[in-house]
Parts: C-alpha cells; sequence; structure tokens
C-alpha cells in the first residue's frame, strides 16, 4: 500500500464542441485538486495522457496543466502514451513517483479531443494502434482489427452474437444512469441484437452496437503516499497496480485467448491477496463488445469458450454476482482514448466512497478495473479499496 487516489474529477463525455484540449486539461485538473483538498502549490509532479496521434495539431500538452495556477509553473510534467491504456499507464506513472519518493501528491490527467476530424481519419489513426506491417491494411480500421478477433472466436467456440448484444444491451441500459456517458439511452436488446439501417454490421460481424463511442472527453486523478491520505477526506488505495504487455502483432500469440489480459489478472490478485469472487464491481475496456466477452474469461469469471455464460445468466448486470461496467462501459460512457483510463479508476473510487450516484454498486469495498492497449497488447489492471 504505498499510494492512494485522494481527489478527482470527470467530465462528461461526448461531441464537446466549444470545448478545447487546453479547457478540458484546466478544468479537470482544477477540480481535482480541489476535490482532494489541496491547492495547485501542493502538486509535485504532473502526468498528462493523451494518445492523440493526429486527432489534434498540439502534441506537445504537459505544460498546458500549468495555465490552471502560476504556483504550477517549473512542476515536472510529463506527456503519457500507450495507446488506449494510455489513462492507465499515466497513473502507474505516478504510482511510481510516490513509491520512489520522487513525490507526495502527484496529478495524472487523462484527456482525448477525438471529435475534431472525420470518421475515417479517425480510423487512420487508430489502426496506429495495431502492428502495421500485417494489419494495418485490414479494412475498417481498428474496428476490422476486432472483426478479424470476432470471427476467429466464432471459429473456435460458434456463433456469440447473441451474447454480444447482451453486453451492448447490459451497457447502455446502465449508462443511462451515468450523467457522465456519451449515451444515455437504453437501447435495449432486440434493437442491439438485429441487424438495421440504423444497426448496421461495420466490420466483419461487429455491429454499430458492439463499438465503442468516437468521444471527448478528460479525468483527473490526484494521488498521494498512505501518510499524506490518512490526513485527507477520503481515500482509495491500490491493493494491486499491474502491467503486462504481450507482442504487438496478433500473428505471434493466440489472439482469442488474451493471454496478456489473463496474466495481469492473475498477479493482480496475486499482488492484492485476494480472489475474483472478493470484487464487487469491475470496469472493464469493451472497447468492443467481443473484448468484454473474452474479458470475462481472462479474470476468471468462467472458461474459454464460456463468457457468454457469464452475460446470459445475468452475472454481470449491475444486480448480478459481480457487476461489470456499471458505469456503461466505453460502449455507452465513452472512450476518449487518453482519458479512459483515468476514468476508470476515478469510477472506482467513487464506487467505493459511496459518491457513484445513479451507477452506485452497493456497499461496493473492493473494486477491480482492466485497461487494454491495442488488441491486447499493453495490459494494465487494478484492485483498489478504501483506505479506511
Amino acid at each position: 500500500m504505498t499510494a492512494c487516489i485522494v481527489g478527482w474529477a470527470h467530465s462528461r463525455f461526448g461531441k464537446l464542441e466549444g470545448e478545447t484540449l487546453e479547457s478540458l486539461i484546466v478544468r479537470t485538473a482544477a477540480d481535482a485538486i480541489a476535490d482532494a483538498g489541496l491547492a495547485p502549490a501542493d502538486i509535485d509532479a504532473i502526468y498528462v495522457g493523451t494518445m492523440n496521434a493526429g486527432f489534434l495539431r498540439q502534441e506537445f500538452p504537459s505544460s498546458l496543466v500549468l495555465n490552471l495556477d502560476p504556483a504550477l509553473r517549473f512542476k515536472p510534467a510529463t506527456r503519457v502514451e500507450n495507446a488506449c491504456a494510455t489513462g492507465s499507464a499515466a497513473i502507474h506513472q505516478a504510482i511510481n513517483a510516490i513509491e520512489a519518493r520522487k513525490a507526495k501528491r502527484v496529478l495524472v490527467v487523462g484527456v482525448e479531443k477525438m471529435t475534431e476530424v472525420s470518421g475515417p481519419a479517425v480510423g487512420e489513426i487508430l489502426i496506429k494502434a495495431s502492428y502495421i506491417p500485417e494489419e494495418g491494411d485490414i479494412p475498417g480500421g481498428f474496428a476490422g482489427v476486432f472483426g478479424r478477433i470476432t470471427e476467429l472466436y466464432f471459429q473456435r467456440y460458434g456463433d456469440q452474437s447473441d451474447a454480444l448484444a447482451r453486453i451492448a444491451a447490459k451497457n447502455h441500459k446502465n449508462g443511462a444512469a451515468n450523467p457522465l456517458a456519451h449515451v444515455r439511452k437504453d437501447l435495449g436488446y432486440d434493437f442491439c441484437r438485429t441487424v438495421s439501417d440504423k444497426n448496421p454490421y461495420v466490420a466483419g460481424l461487429l455491429r454499430r452496437t458492439d463499438c465503442s463511442l468516437v468521444s471527448d472527453g478528460a479525468a483527473a486523478a490526484v494521488l498521494s503516499d498512505v501518510d499524506t491520505a490518512l490526513a485527507l477526506d477520503k481515500a482509495v488505495v491500490f491493493r494491486a497496480a499491474v502491467q503486462v504487455n504481450d507482442y504487438l502483432p496478433m500473428s505471434k500469440r493466440d489472439i482469442v485467448a488474451f493471454e496478456g489480459p489473463r496474466l495481469a489478472w492473475t498477479k493482480a490478485f496475486a499482488e492484492a491477496k485476494v480472489g475474483l469472487d472478493d470484487l464487487d464491481l469491475v470496469e472493464t475496456h469493451d472497447c468492443f463488445t467481443t473484448a468484454e466477452l473474452i474479458e470475462y474469461e481472462a479474470m476468471g469469471l468462467t472458461a474459454p469458450g464460456e463468457g457468454a455464460r457469464a452475460i446470459q445468466e445475468g452475472w454481470t448486470e449491475k444486480d448480478g454476482k459481480l457487476p461489470v461496467n456499471p458505469s456503461g462501459g466505453l460502449k455507452a460512457k465513452g472512450h476518449p482514448i487518453g482519458a479512459t483510463g483515468v476514468s476508470m479508476h476515478v469510477l472506482a473510487a467513487m464506487q467505493l466512497t459511496g459518491s457513484a450516484g445513479g451507477i452506485q454498486i452497493k456497499d461496493a469495498k473492493l473494486a477491480g478495473l482492466f485497461n487494454m492497449g491495442g488488441a491486447a497488447v499493453a495490459n494494465f489492471v487494478s484492485i483498489l479499496e478504501p483506505l479506511r
């Protein structure tokens, strides 16, 4: 127990017209510092997580946080990037600084402004998170990458279209209760299951409702050492924080097995000295519904190939034995790349402090989260609990 989350802030996710990268960074940073009961002068280091990769011309954002307050001038500020796991990578840099005793109070901001470019341009940017020599020309961009994973999973275990639709419907139902979500509409199972003009196939067997959203947004967290946290109003401590990276080319691994995510969960449970049954909720990386389905298996909820059972029997519903993505997940909440991992940590902290509002899981005391960069390449698992 070397690091705690002691303050946080979270913008609404969606198409945020009138917002800039700078405005999102500055506002969420200010709100997170205030939420921790600290002043800007108390911050020792800053990490800003953003993928960008062409969404915006501004490719050097770390010092934009300093525009919040002159007291932040000359503080060390670093930009972090690790594809869709950028936010968690930034969180880990903060943990490392605290563990190394280089800082006591660290500000982390995850942010992305994705809607400034056209749809085809978004696809060209996101495919950069794949292995370009072999996967760069897959039709449909990164959706096409997961379209291929979906086809391989179906070939091995049978058609899981029904399970994917149930996952989408669950997450949209949950997102309807989340005021921060990009889409706050319960679409229902029938809509998600049926291919239509409003829900067409977009990449292989993936329907529009199987794909996460192109979103703008930011989330911020203040981390501290335990001694500092004990003097503050609230604190959520890391029982585990694990990173596992796998090969980038899908051809070098069994992509349907999600071996990296599985190992990350195994290591996190060992570090935290808990098991899956001890968790009260999980926020997981449903960039596509297929990802959530395979992640059920990777976390140990079911055996390989049996992930559909978890959603069909209601285990992962908000009132099930292990609620998964009570926030609505990336599917409904939105997926601003750099903000996603920080968002997961913030939402887990809110659950554990009873401040999650309409998405609150009753008596939540232990939360797990999984954030993934690329196709199961950069895999981060955190297990959190209240400090006191």
